[in-house]
């Protein structure tokens, strides 16, 4: 519960709580706050208990902690019915891009030799196209 705070904090809060309730209360206070504490687990497993109890042995497998969202896809994502782990593990980010980037220069590289050596086939996507076409799509008023 109070995995983050560290020693330092820990020290800071015994300090303000001696200075705000004071050395005599202090004692009965902490009583009386784990035993409250102690109440709202019973009052939450008794709770948990009965949900249980009421769903019927369909459900004796089922944990409060999987409706949590992302406790139920990590479940189902390691539940390997779908392949999704085969998919996942075929799919290989850094591969692919590796692949379309040697393409690339390959392209590259054997356009720049094909220009020096003839003009013939080669294309420059810098040029606009010859014969552009000006003309716009018809005017739907319907559509606006």
């Amino acid at each position: 519960m109070f995995n983050d705070i560290g020693p330092l904090e820990l020290v800071t809060l015994v300090v303000l709580a001696v200075l705000v309730f004071g050395p005599d209360k202090l004692p009965k206070l902490i009583q009386d706050v784990t035993r409250t504490i102690r109440k709202i687990r019973e009052f939450s497993e008794g709770a948990k208990q009965d949900i249980r109890q009421e769903l019927g042995p369909e459900f004796k497998d089922f944990e409060f902690e999987d409706l949590n969202p992302k406790t139920f896809i990590r479940k189902q994502l390691d539940n390997d019915d779908l392949g999704l782990k085969e998919i996942r593990n075929g799919f290989d980010l850094k591969k692919e891009m590796a692949e379309v980037t040697d393409a690339v220069h390959s392209r590259d590289s054997e356009s720049s030799a094909s220009s020096s050596g003839s003009s013939g086939g080669s294309i420059d996507m810098t040029k606009k196209p010859e014969n552009p076409r000006d003309e716009r799509p018809p005017f739907d008023a319907d559509a606006t």
